[in-house]
């Protein structure tokens, strides 16, 4: 049973995903990284809006890092399908590495 203050969110593999305008944030902010999705052009497919080109970007959670610091790695992908993949593989070879 859910409790009253608790906030539900859209899940991926397992970790969360938070949508605001063109920016999708996947991944705990408890974590060291999390993946930052920016979607940089859209095109029209059957009467739809759908992202074209994907910036990706881990960015480390650490707070008393400065903003240029943050970014950990970062490339452009076709389509959000393809953003979602290579940000999955990065955040979990990520974490794992830190948690050995």
């Amino acid at each position: 049973m859910a409790k009253k203050n608790e906030i539900k969110f859209l899940t991926y593999k397992g970790k969360p995903l938070v949508r605001s305008g063109d920016q999708i944030y996947y991944g705990n902010m408890s974590d060291p990284f999390v993946i930052l999705l920016q979607i940089k052009s859209k095109k029209t497919f059957q009467d739809m809006e759908v992202a074209d080109r994907v910036m990706v970007q881990m960015i480390n959670t650490d707070p008393d890092l400065r903003p240029r610091d943050r970014i950990v790695k970062k490339a452009e992908k076709k389509g959000l399908y393809n953003a979602m993949d290579i940000g999955a593989i990065w955040l979990q070879r990520a974490l794992d590495k830190k948690e050995s």
